[in-house]
């Protein structure tokens, strides 16, 4: 999954797969690490609308223009670092699912994307059941990888590894008394979700 994150959200792309995409590398990236100045100033640059998602881009851009970049990594080290017994959230498949680390889901997973043919970054400090590596792998389904299910592995993948947990933690997100910037990034996942499971839905 060597796919390059980030670029810039628009309520006007035309290509709805590629909006699509984009929406996920944002979330990755945001959700990965601390965002850069350079997404920060992206974010900034962000122009919501009167739409659900629209409002919640608009809330993140506003967000992201109240903080300073040491304001935005504190909060990301409370909500995902943290001190000693770690962040408030632990944004893992295996803890949503099971209630531990390193448990099934996880197995499920690298057992999934091995069918797909694909391999998580070597260098990756973090077990590939981590939010932002999920939401990673359906960027580089969408983006025209096909595994053996060709357009189908988007679906399937999606309703194994992401909606049977994502809405949760995103919910959590949302909610979490140490965020600020990522309130509306739970928003923008939530949605995310909500859209995605009614596209398939629609497409079944």
């Amino acid at each position: 999954m060597s796919e390059g994150r980030g670029g810039q959200i628009s309520q006007t792309e035309g290509d709805d797969e590629v909006l699509r995409a984009r929406f996920y590398a944002l979330l990755s990236n945001l959700l990965t690490k601390p965002p850069t100045p350079e997404t920060i100033d992206m974010l900034r640059s962000i122009e919501g609308d009167d739409s659900p998602m629209g409002k919640a881009l608009g809330a993140l851009a506003a967000a992201a223009r109240k903080a300073t970049p040491e304001d935005i990594e504190e909060e990301f080290t409370k909500l995902f670092y943290g001190v000693g017994a770690g962040g408030e959230l632990l944004p893992y498949a295996s803890h949503y699912l099971t209630g531990l680390l390193y448990d099934k889901p996880l197995a499920a997973l690298r057992g999934e994307m091995s069918r797909l043919g694909l391999k998580g970054d070597p260098k990756a400090t973090e077990p590939e059941d981590h939010i932002a590596t999920v939401l990673e792998v359906m960027h580089t389904l969408i983006l025209g990888h096909r595994g053996p299910d060709g357009d189908g592995c988007q679906q399937s993948f999606f309703r194994a590894h992401l909606l049977s947990w994502a809405p949760m933690f995103f919910t959590d997100l949302e909610e979490a008394e140490n965020a600020s910037l990522y309130v509306p990034v739970g928003t923008i996942g939530t949605l995310l979700m909500e859209i995605e499971e009614q596209a398939f839905d629609m497409a079944a």
